[in-house]
């Protein structure tokens, strides 16, 4: 009985929390059982409230089949009745009729007419259901992109790869970043238009972007809108001038422009192939530097990607080349982005180059006064896994930490009241400490 309420609490916390948060849980949860032979029934059973969180929620946000669009499988913001009967979001039917079709996708039948007559039904049981779900269904004017503004797209990216004239470039920038972030149905734009991306970035490589700040600003931050759009995350990698141009301007430009170059890679990162593409253009330094120099958002963007880039395992050893743990744990002991930085930190830990700096900088004395304050339960888990694969094959870390607890205490109650897999290691290390040190007295 108490078993099933305490599984019901698990499922009620999880119902407050969002896809991306149940999908980082879930990571977690699961590194820890492949990671870890002596894993419990509570860590599978988490990872099962996990997955049936997430199937709950994608069947909560799922809309039904006839709201979204033949053509985009999206919710389709202006439905319209194509001559056939069948109903279409109004861009994507446009763009199928401006290519020459006169058949219906669907049905394949041969059209009488062109005309598209608005679905006001489909529109208001659309709409309907978005106010149930809590999600906001973009205006018109702000969702749907015309041939007109697919014109005048394209004559900003003719601006941008041809006029000499920089304010005019500057000025066709700012505009393209602008509406790549208002209209993400422009976002597919480049992936339709195969050199969109070289005549965007044009000016970067023809240019000193140097002395036109404010000019790679704009086009740096498009490559971050643009990267969103999941179907440009290959096209954008793996163009020649794209990697390296974000490269530079991390290294080089304005704060903010460094700051959207880091969450350029972070997106771009999060397809696998791309990782290899930014680890060989050399992207693992400045992000450190900006996780070193940057301010607190420039530094979430950095640690973002750098925590991406180092999923991959061969990846650690070049990060802690680049000297990322002295970085975190500076951050650590200044108590700045401490969840993010123990999310690294612990990542990190499997390597042994990484442990060797940890202790060098002090880590076990860092990470025991963070369990003794008053911090989140995932900060003290992560802190204490640290800690148990520092002490493993060192006595004289297990011993640095026999000294604190005979004093604080702070491991015993942690085994007492922490998550479970927090309660599962400070035991560990309780149960070291007393094979080894229980005839001692602490000096």
């Amino acid at each position: 009985m108490a078993e099933s309420s305490k599984q019901g609490e698990r499922m009620h916390a999880l119902a407050w929390v969002s896809a991306d948060e149940l999908k980082r849980e879930l990571q977690r949860k699961a590194k820890c059982i492949v990671e870890d032979d002596d894993y419990t029934i509570d860590d599978t059973e988490e990872v099962m409230d996990c997955l049936s969180a997430l199937k709950d929620l994608k069947l909560r946000a799922a809309p039904p089949p006839q709201y979204l669009c033949p053509i985009s499988r999206q919710l389709m913001k202006d439905p319209v009745v194509l001559a056939s009967g069948q109903t279409y979001d109004r861009p994507f039917i446009e763009k199928w009729l401006n290519k020459g079709n006169r058949t219906c996708p669907e049905t394949k039948e041969l059209l009488s007419n062109l005309d598209l007559i608005p679905n006001l039904l489909m529109k208001e049981l659309i709409s309907l259901w978005c106010k149930e779900h809590g999600l906001e269904l973009p205006d018109k004017d702000h969702g749907i992109i015309t041939e007109a503004d697919r014109d005048r797209f394209n004559s900003l990216l003719h601006i941008l790869s041809s006029n000499d004239d920089i304010p005019e470039k500057i000025k066709a920038a700012e505009q393209v970043r602008m509406l790549t972030k208002q209209f993400p149905s422009l976002r597919a734009f480049f992936e339709e238009d195969s050199i969109a991306v070289t005549k965007l970035l044009d000016p970067l490589m023809s240019e000193n972007v140097n002395d036109h700040p404010k000019l790679q600003e704009h086009l740096i931050t498009t490559v971050m809108n643009i990267s969103i759009h999941d179907a440009n995350k290959k096209l954008v990698a793996t163009n020649p001038v794209v990697i390296p141009l974000l490269i530079e301007s991390l290294t080089f430009g304005t704060i903010e422009t460094r700051s959207n170059s880091a969450a350029a890679l972070c997106t771009l990162s999060s397809l696998e192939s791309n990782k290899c593409i930014i680890m060989k253009a050399g992207a693992l330094e400045p992000l450190v530097k900006l996780l070193d120099e940057g301010p607190l958002l420039a530094m979430k963007d950095a640690a973002a990607a750098i925590y991406s880039l180092i999923l991959v395992k061969e990846n650690r050893a070049i990060a802690v080349f680049e000297g990322v743990v002295k970085v975190i744990m500076k951050k650590i002991t200044d108590r700045i982005l401490i969840d993010k930085m123990l999310v690294l930190l612990a990542l990190l830990s499997s390597y042994d180059k990484a442990i060797e700096q940890m202790i060098k900088l002090d880590a076990v004395s860092c990470l025991l006064s963070i369990i003794k304050e008053d911090r989140s339960d995932e900060s003290k888990e992560r802190c204490i896994t640290i800690l148990h694969t520092l002490c493993y094959n060192d006595r004289t870390r297990l011993k640095e930490m026999w000294r604190d607890e005979s004093v604080n205490g702070a491991i015993a109650n942690l085994a007492l009241n922490g998550t479970t897999r927090a309660k599962r290691k400070a035991k560990e290390i309780v149960e070291r400490i007393d094979k080894y040190f229980s005839g001692e007295q602490s000096s």
